[in-house]
């Protein structure tokens, strides 16, 4: 910060640092937009990143699998982001199911990547789904009046 010599007439002793204005804060739901954003982000990436990896299967990278972590990656964030924001709008039972059916589809295709057959992929995406309907029906039943 700089020292101004205060102006001729004016009450404030020489040498007071002046201070720089605030920028504007954020409003609460800007803030929980962000902090959505961020975390669905955040999870895209690693499931891109975890989807190219299976894909991968220790051989060297390709340009397909890069559009595929993109596109797998891009596709959870933008669904998670749209569940979380919208949700709330939907009663307990739906939005568990809702969280079922993401969570289920997601993590059937990455057991489909590592070249199983597609029956086994789906049990497995049926199981996780089925488990994340119960768990997150659980927690909305639990916590919400």
């Amino acid at each position: 910060m700089t020292t101004h010599a205060a102006p001729p007439g004016s009450r404030r002793p020489s040498g007071v640092h002046l201070r720089r204005p605030r920028p504007p804060a954020l409003d609460a739901g800007t803030l929980a937009t962000l902090r959505t954003a961020g975390i669905s982000l955040l999870l895209g990436v690693g499931y891109g990143a975890y989807a190219q990896f299976i894909a991968r299967g220790g051989g060297s990278a390709s340009y397909g699998q890069l559009a595929l972590a993109l596109i797998s990656g891009a596709v959870l964030a933008v669904l998670v982001f749209t569940l979380v924001r919208t949700g709330h709008a939907l009663p307990r039972e739906l939005r568990a199911a809702a969280w079922g059916v993401l969570v289920g589809c997601a993590m059937g295709f990455l057991y489909s990547l590592t070249g199983h057959s597609v029956l086994l992929s789906s049990g497995i995406g049926l199981a996780l789904g089925a488990a994340t309907v119960l768990g997150t029906f659980y927690a909305f039943y639990t916590r919400e009046p």
